[in-house]
């Protein structure tokens, strides 16, 4: 059920967004410690995303929400800036951050290395292709223990 509603929401969001300018890396619908359920939106744009941004973002979904009533009960809604330290696990987030610099971290070493900063290319065959030493390297992101955007500070 969960699932379905995140997915059925994330096509719901599409319009939205590119109407306000912004897009929804990701969307979560999980039922939180009180027992209430929760549909939170990640949303990015370039150059990053305010809290203006979410608060358009979260005023239109709601409406578009509320009029396709595709979730049953009360619910919260939230949304968010995906945030520097975010693990990319999906394809959708995988595919928007293509051509940026990631860090990577694996459980198992892959041509002799277990950490590494290459360039997200996309995804292919259900893996994060990411460009390191000259080479492509696909990567499944269950098999990482991050592949996060990397940030010089």
């Amino acid at each position: 059920m969960a699932g379905n509603i995140r997915e059925a929401a994330l096509r719901l969001s599409e319009e939205t967004a590119q109407s306000l300018g912004v897009y929804v890396v990701d969307a979560e619908y999980v039922k939180n410690e009180d027992g209430v359920y929760s549909l939170c939106f990640y949303i990015d744009k370039e150059g990053g995303v305010g809290i203006d941004d979410c608060e358009m973002f979260s005023k239109a979904v709601e409406e578009a929400l509320d009029k396709e009533d595709i979730i049953e009960g009360n619910y919260l809604l939230e949304v968010a800036s995906p945030g520097a330290d975010r693990i990319l696990r999906t394809g959708r987030e995988l595919n928007y951050y293509a051509g940026r610099e990631v860090d990577v971290k694996l459980y198992a070493a892959v041509n002799g290395v277990k950490e590494f900063t290459g360039i997200l290319k996309g995804v292919r065959d259900g893996a994060a292709v990411i460009e390191y030493g000259g080479e492509d390297i696909g990567i499944k992101p269950e098999k990482a223990v991050y592949i996060r955007l990397s940030f010089k500070f």
